[in-house]
């Protein structure tokens, strides 16, 4: 079955936010002498900070998780933070599969002041039909909800459309939907990523064919065309 639609994930996808978010993680863990290590600050990867704020509340004594959410984010611009930059190949990925008339959406575990301001930063707000954000599901990722409300607001079934992702826990929620994965490994190695169908090293291993269709041109696995 040939694909026609295509969401992605939003932080360390299009976006190179990882490395300044892992910074913050661990500035708030050690300014509460909590016990963390490399294996802790990456279970945030792709997740709802809030969700697995919770599930690691046990380090935090007497703290409470908005609290904690609350002073994470508030590390995002402050000194030392390490900057940010678009992922190579997102933006011309994203704006050559809109030129082509392919639907396109976003499903972030980031909440949508944060995502509208970061797609607006990149310059790509007009090319996404439905955007989805930790403020619109129930459930973060790996639960597929996110990416099947991006796939709803496109009006395309999961089993047509590609989800792209950077983290375990986004992988896991794309194959969840239904859908076909490519993982980007900007953040973490292949192996990480493991059940994606396809891997990229980024963006720019994968060409949009007129068609509309798209290609992945490097990276692992095959990948069928998306028209």
């Amino acid at each position: 079955m040939e694909l026609s639609a295509a969401v992605f994930d939003l932080d360390g996808t299009l976006i190179d936010t990882e490395p300044r978010n892992r910074v913050m993680w661990t500035w708030l863990f050690e300014e509460h002498g909590a016990a963390h290590d490399p294996a802790v600050i990456a279970s945030f990867a792709g997740r709802r900070g809030r969700e697995v704020l919770a599930e690691l509340l046990h380090l935090f004594p007497g703290r409470g998780v908005e609290e904690l959410y609350q002073q994470a984010i508030s590390y995002e611009h402050g000194p030392g933070a390490p900057a940010v930059a678009p992922v190579p190949g997102a933006a011309d990925l994203v704006r050559a599969l809109h030129r082509e008339g392919v639907p396109l959406g976003v499903a972030t575990s980031g909440q949508r002041p944060y995502a509208e301001g970061l797609l607006s930063e990149l310059g790509l707000r007009e090319c996404f039909a439905a955007v989805v954000t930790a403020d619109d599901v129930t459930t973060g990722k790996p639960d597929p909800e996110g990416f099947l409300a991006a796939c709803a607001g496109l009006g395309v079934p999961p089993e047509r459309a590609v989800g792209f992702e950077d983290a375990p826990a986004g992988v896991a929620a794309v194959k969840a939907a239904g859908m076909t994965c490519v993982g980007v490994t900007t953040t973490l190695p292949a192996e990480a990523l493991a059940g994606a169908d396809h891997v990229v090293a980024n963006l720019k291993e994968v060409d949009v064919v007129p068609g509309p269709a798209l290609r992945v041109t490097g990276g692992r696995g095959p990948m069928r065309p998306v028209r």
